[in-house]
């Protein structure tokens, strides 16, 4: 290993200072009409490798968000860096009696 820095370590690092930044910028901000705080309220159900349910309190923020701009989200490689399985984010409306937009 030595004190060498690979391309990849120094791209993860870069990755990780985007996502705070995003993060950091965004968390009063409205997103997907809804908030950061309120999205990580479904963590819990997304995150591998035992997800819980989604919690009814995760439901109506899934409910109340625009689910054609989190279908946006499908290919961002920021999501996964925050600890979030797409395939399991993608299930949580049918999980709460909710139908996705037809192009997610």
């Amino acid at each position: 290993m030595g004190s060498k820095s690979s391309p990849s370590m120094v791209a993860v690092a870069i990755m990780a200072l985007s996502v705070v930044a995003m993060l950091d910028g965004c968390v009063a901000q409205s997103f997907c009409n809804t908030s950061l705080p309120e999205l990580f309220k479904c963590k819990p159900a997304v995150t591998p490798p035992n997800p819980s349910p989604p919690t009814p309190e995760c439901c109506a923020v899934v409910a109340k968000a625009d689910l054609q701009c989190l279908c946006g989200l499908k290919n961002n490689p920021l999501v996964p860096t925050l600890g979030i399985d797409l395939n399991l984010a993608f299930q949580i409306p049918a999980k709460c009696n909710l139908t996705l937009p037809p192009q997610c």
